[in-house]
């Protein structure tokens, strides 16, 4: 194999390892998924799992992937947005690494690391960027040196809403895709319902969103006596169609031609669905990499890692503190 670039992803409940070769070329993430036995995430939990497993995954990546440390060129790690507990154990195994490897550390920002996989994968140039996830929801774009984020969530990321509600009516971390198997279920039996048959609040503010009252009007779906894959559907076409809503307002701002979907909530199929009508219908793209690199994973740490590297952005010592509420608009740009 050729040189490569290491990444160490420890946003959330996801610490995973993967590597890019220096011309871009992705290889498969190492992972682990903290799941809580009750609620939602623990983050000294989460930590402590992360730093169980350090050894085990880094061993993992260089058996299964045939490297040594000759090719490693570089070491990436998340340094924020996300909890701090489970960043700083990514950060000091990054550190650890980096020293004993004696190769530059790169400290990136995760948000912007799921556009630049995006980009790798799907081959677009300059995209409206859908960020869909647990602990974010944004609509962001490039405009010189930076990825302006022109409308996010005001509460809680969609995919923390959807976990919520999973969690209310017994379905196990993550609920995501539970909601979406039963909507799914619910609406194959059902082809013909209409959302105003399981009325739920429509919040959009200009380009900004609201999930928290959408929430709680689900749970009083439930109560009244709806069935529960009806108001997962109806959960799911009113959030979904808030954020393409959105999305479509960012490219008629901006001028952009293409959407890409990313985050872990980009995995669904439904909320692709629709990106595809909406973009059909503008005479746009929509475009989403594979589902492992849609949700946290080392592989897309270590790409922005090499784009930095590529532009000699290195991370001091000094500057490798995690920042929990790192924005996406911090991050210089410096690559095309």
């Amino acid at each position: 194999m050729n040189k490569v670039i290491i990444g160490v992803e420890s946003t959330a409940h996801t610490f995973s390892f993967g590597l890019v070769t220096l011309c871009g070329i992705p290889r498969k993430s190492h992972s682990a998924l903290y799941r809580p036995e009750e609620g939602g995430i623990h983050p000294r939990e989460a930590a402590d799992h992360h730093s169980e497993l350090s050894s085990q995954l880094i061993d993992k990546l260089m058996k299964t992937e045939k490297i040594d440390r000759s090719q490693i060129e570089a070491i990436a790690y998340s340094q924020g947005p996300g909890l701090g507990p489970c960043l700083r154990i990514g950060a000091n195994v990054s550190r650890a690494l980096a020293e004993h490897w004696q190769v530059p550390l790169i400290g990136v920002n995760h948000c912007v690391a799921h556009i630049e996989i995006g980009r790798n994968q799907t081959g677009c140039k300059d995209p409206v960027l859908l960020y869909v996830s647990g602990g974010n929801t944004q609509v962001i774009a490039r405009a010189g040196d930076r990825y302006q984020v022109l409308g996010e969530t005001l509460d809680i990321g969609i995919g923390n809403m959807l976990d919520k509600f999973a969690r209310t009516q017994g379905l196990a971390f993550p609920g995501g895709p539970k909601i979406e198997k039963l909507a799914k279920e619910w609406h194959e039996l059902n082809p013909a319902a209409d959302v105003e048959e399981i009325p739920l609040p429509y919040s959009v503010q200009g380009m900004d969103l609201n999930f928290s009252g959408l929430l709680n009007a689900a749970l009083q779906r439930i109560n009244e006596g709806h069935e529960l894959g009806a108001v997962c559907w109806s959960l799911q076409e009113h959030a979904f169609s808030a954020c393409i809503e959105v999305a479509e307002r960012a490219l008629a701002h901006t001028g952009k031609r293409e959407l890409l979907l990313g985050g872990g909530v980009a995995c669904n199929e439904r909320i692709r669905e629709m990106t595809q009508v909406m973009c059909g219908q503008r005479g746009s793209i929509g475009v989403w990499p594979e589902k492992q690199y849609c949700i946290d994973n080392g592989t897309m740490i270590a790409e922005l890692g090499r784009r930095m590297l590529e532009s000699n952005s290195i991370t001091k010592y000094n500057d490798s503190l995690v920042n929990p509420s790192l924005r996406t608009d911090h991050t210089l740009v410096e690559w095309d």
